[in-house]
């Protein structure tokens, strides 16, 4: 497994999004998510979405993934 194939998978099971996937051995990895489809969600709503787009592979074939899931940055998050 490698960065660039789990933000593909992350591409592609979640709308509207911007991701960045960093891992130093391949097997433990960073991903920091942002998308407009987070609205309304709270951070383990969040964290579901994106672990839901990897399926079994979680535990498995990345066997760690810390996931920073934010909403996009807009005026109106801003705003309060």
């Amino acid at each position: 497994m490698d960065s660039k194939t789990i933000e593909q998978l992350i591409r592609a099971g979640i709308t509207d999004v911007e991701v960045k996937v960093h891992s130093d051995d391949n097997v433990h990895f960073e991903a920091v998510v942002s998308s407009s489809a987070f609205l309304g969600k709270n951070p383990l709503q969040r964290h579901r979405m994106v672990y839901a787009t990897l399926g079994d592979l979680l535990g498995g074939e990345i066997h760690a993934l810390s996931i920073q899931a934010n909403l996009p940055d807009s005026p109106q998050d801003n705003a309060g």
